[in-house]
């Protein structure tokens, strides 16, 4: 059997998911991490950006992620983030939309939300 790590993707308001996997990709204020199995002990502050998890039966499972916390530690890796969502739950032409409406009102908040979003749902796809 392969190496495993449990992973907790859980934001403010849910679970957004729990399974087995054998990578999990994401971005932190120090750049973007790979975690294996095995992988050292880590905290660190969750970035606005995709997370990509390689789940145990080969399949690929990318969330938009805003802002929060990664903590690994004996193979269980948690993701705390303040807003999370699968990418299949990601409505692409809402997202077009909101991504349009805020660079037409100059909002780079609002504007940096709807492109994680956006590479979230079409990186999934």
């Amino acid at each position: 059997m392969a190496a495993e790590l449990h992973v907790e993707l859980v934001a403010a308001d849910r679970q957004v998911w729990s399974g087995e996997a054998t990578l999990v990709v994401a971005r932190t204020t120090s750049g973007d991490i790979g975690v294996m199995p095995g992988h050292q002990p880590l905290l660190g502050v969750l970035e606005s950006g995709p997370v990509t998890i390689r789940t145990s039966d080969g399949a690929t499972v990318v969330a938009a992620v805003h802002g929060g916390f990664i903590s690994f530690a004996d193979d269980k890796l948690s993701l705390l983030a303040e807003i999370a969502e699968l990418a299949d739950e990601i409505d692409v032409k809402r997202v077009e939309q909101d991504l349009e409406r805020a660079k037409a009102e100059d909002d780079a908040e609002a504007k940096r939300r709807a492109d994680v979003r956006l590479r979230a749902a079409t990186a999934a796809r």
